[in-house]
């Protein structure tokens, strides 16, 4: 039987000169030297999108493009300077250009006049992305990697596509079945890892490290057979965590050359926090597991996808993601399993209800038979006061620690409650209840936050309305950039501050650096807003401990030390709540990403309370799904 691609092009007449076709993954590219095809085509590719229920590109042969110097040169003539274009990037072999611009919709025009024009006139296929306002040097490198050898890229594309639709692992007439195995995570929080498999497909879902261990735990569980490198066909992450994400350029150094599928913003923070958890690795004297090399090596192989997107990634295995709510680009995975054979639910970390930055996680799904769901806070005495309430609590205390001439310092993950903690101190100064005290920004808050303003679309529908019009308060100039440990030592030398830095849990990071100097002054206070891994020094402090041992170093902690309520993870109220409202109820929960007592108790309220079969895994357990 022919290939879906060359069923394709049997449908299209000879005169179009369709000169070349290749996969891009799910998507099918056909290349054409007919420039009136070209411009003219899209009624034809549109009858067979409808026809192959597959997505089908026309793009003009490379050999007839016109030059990039000259095709910039069009881009700028025809596109207004409102548009703040920063780059004009060019992947020759699959004619495609990128205008990265601040404000995209400028480039695109009015019903998309503008975009049409390039197109017609340059001859490129045109693809418009948002550029950051927050000038950030690594996030430009992120997407410059992407392009920087087009031809290598396209052969990537291509094979991935020949994975999915030609190659077949199995006999047509063998049985269907698919299962799980639970290579971390399982009754932990910490290096979360799910292999999926089926006759055709090896899918390992999240590839996460536990940050806080410092022994074998800190890995997943990867030496069991049923994981084989060779064998793996494609990964799927969830968020941008390191206990999520932070294990994955690992196995890119021991072999693995395939795609890696999450949204774009995924993509763009999971490698500035890889890159800065093997740099603080190396500062730490610990053994570094990966490299640059391997970090540059998974954003090329990432395929970015949008929310709601249906996509094939295995021959017998559809994707699609859905908002999470936990933080930028967070997503709940759901597996279309042999054309409907099974539907699996993954959630990731998620968040119920709405938040400063995000609404809360999607609901409403085709079909799910199994859902998988973490069950951080999945113990019954987990419940979270009103978040606004927290919110109002954070300011007070921050307002507060300034008006006593002390430092608030707020540890934070890079992502997620940083720019929170950041909306909520804008707000403070919207007010003028606070005024002329400084903001200071510590770590790889900053470039996380410059990707923030790159990709709105993913925020909540509140902050969204703020950014279109123009009051981002992430852009605030309340903020300060720290960027070097001489600038770090005048800080802590100067007056009245809060202090906004890396790592959330004291693991590393600047906010080591600043608890070691603070520590000692009772004016001071230290406000944990992040959730703590279990024995980690800020859990630690949360508990009581006054007495915390960092980096080989004791401290008597005198300043004040509080906890707020701002987590981007469900308490057990929304985790029931999720329960209640998620269509269709699922026939099967698989409760992970918690302490063994928290998933167990969850479990043991999902069965109580809707009759559905519950399962707390064991480490690495193997389960048939069907």
């Amino acid at each position: 039987m022919a290939s879906v691609l060359h069923q394709i092009i049997d449908k299209i007449p000879k005169s179009k000169q369709i000169s070349n076709q290749s996969y891009e993954g799910a998507n099918i590219i056909l290349y054409t030297k007919s420039k009136e095809f070209f411009n003219n085509g899209i009624p034809l590719i549109r009858e067979l999108v409808s026809e192959f229920k597959k997505r089908i590109e026309l793009r003009l042969d490379p050999d007839i493009l016109k030059t990039e110097k000259k095709a910039e040169e069009i881009v700028r003539e025809i596109v207004p300077k409102s548009a703040n274009i920063t780059q004009v990037l060019f992947e020759p072999a699959r004619s495609v250009m990128i205008i990265d611009a601040q404000n995209p919709n400028d480039v695109i025009g009015q019903r998309g006049a503008l975009i049409k024009k390039i197109k017609e006139e340059t001859l490129w296929s045109p693809t418009v992305r948002r550029d950051s306002v927050i000038p950030s040097k690594i996030t430009n490198l992120i997407r410059r990697v992407l392009h920087e050898d087009s031809k290598e890229r396209r052969k990537f594309l291509n094979k991935v596509g020949e994975r999915i639709y030609e190659f077949k692992r199995s006999r047509e007439d063998s049985e269907m079945w698919c299962r799980i195995s639970f290579l971390g995570a399982a009754q932990q929080v910490g290096r979360s890892a799910f292999l999926l498999q089926t006759p055709e497909s090896n899918i390992l879902i999240d590839c996460g490290i536990n940050p806080a261990a410092t022994d074998s735990s800190t890995y997943p569980r990867i030496n069991v057979p049923e994981f084989d490198i060779a064998e793996l066909d494609a990964v799927v992450i969830s968020h941008a965590h390191l206990d999520h994400c932070g294990f994955l350029p690992y196995i890119f150094k021991y072999g693995y050359n395939g795609p890696i599928y999450c949204t774009a913003p995924t993509r763009d923070i999971m490698a500035i926090s890889q890159l800065d958890y093997s740099k603080i690795a190396s500062v730490q004297g610990n053994k570094k597991i990966y490299s640059s090399k391997e970090v540059k090596q998974v954003v090329k192989n990432t395929i970015a996808m949008e929310y709601g997107v249906v996509t094939d990634i295995t021959p017998d295995v559809r994707l699609t993601l859905h908002n999470a709510g936990h933080i930028l680009g967070s997503a709940m995975c759901h597996f279309n399993i042999g054309d409907g054979f099974h539907n699996l639910l993954y959630s990731g970390d998620y968040k119920v209800v709405n938040t400063k930055l995000f609404n809360g996680a999607s609901h409403i799904y085709p079909r799910v038979e199994t859902f998988i769901t973490e069950a951080t806070y999945g113990n019954p005495d987990r419940i979270s006061p009103d978040r606004i309430e927290s919110e109002t609590e954070f300011k007070a205390h921050a307002l507060a620690v300034v008006k006593r001439k002390g430092k608030l310092l707020v540890p934070v993950l890079g992502v997620g409650r940083a720019q929170e903690i950041m909306v909520l101190i804008a707000e403070l100064f919207e007010e003028k209840k606070i005024k002329n005290i400084p903001v200071y920004i510590d770590g790889m808050v900053w470039d996380i936050s410059a990707i923030h303003t790159a990709y709105p679309e993913f925020l909540g529908n509140e902050l969204k309305d703020l950014v279109n019009s123009g009051k981002n308060p992430l852009l605030s100039d309340i903020f300060e950039r720290v960027g070097s440990g001489k600038e770090r030592q005048l800080v802590i030398d100067g007056g009245p501050a809060i202090i906004i830095a890396t790592s959330g849990m004291l693991v590393g990071g600047p906010s080591v650096q600043y608890l070691k100097k603070l520590h000692d002054d009772p004016k001071n206070s230290i406000a944990f807003v992040v959730y703590q891994f279990h024995n980690s020094p800020g859990d630690r402090m949360q508990k009581g401990e006054r007495q915390v041992v960092l980096d080989g170093e004791q401290l008597d902690v005198k300043m004040e030390v509080s906890s707020f309520s701002l987590s981007g993870h469900a308490d057990f109220k929304e985790l029931m709540d999720y329960m209640q409202k998620i269509k269709p109820r699922p026939r099967k929960v698989l409760v992970v990403h918690g302490e063994k007592s928290a998933t167990i108790s969850l479990a043991r309220h999902i069965h109580k309370r809707f009759r559905i079969e519950t399962i707390s895994p064991k480490p690495i357990d193997s389960l048939r799904l069907r």
